[in-house]
């Protein structure tokens, strides 16, 4: 499933047009971004939680020629599956 699929469903099952849901579903999207980027972390009770890992800086290899490379830190987004969630899938 896409966004323009998730902003379909979304539609239908809300009872407004798609345009509305698209708004709505980058609305919601655009509030976990900026939250994450700030630092904080979006909890969805029975969903999942929105997390930001940071990863340091390491030492790698290029596989193809063995050349030893530097990997920057970043940061990267985290979810974890809250109990609803993994209940509905098992």
């Amino acid at each position: 499933m896409n966004k323009n699929d998730l902003a379909g469903v979304v539609a239908e099952r809300a009872g407004i047009t798609k345009a509305e849901a698209g708004e709505a579903v980058d609305a919601v999207f655009d509030a976990i971004t900026s939250t994450l980027k700030s630092g904080g972390d979006v909890r969805l009770v029975g969903f999942g939680t929105f997390s930001v890992s940071h990863r340091k800086a390491t030492k790698g290899r290029n596989p193809a020629t063995g050349e030893a490379i530097d990997i920057p830190a970043s940061n990267q987004a985290k979810f974890k599956a809250g109990k609803g969630l993994k209940d509905s899938l098992n």
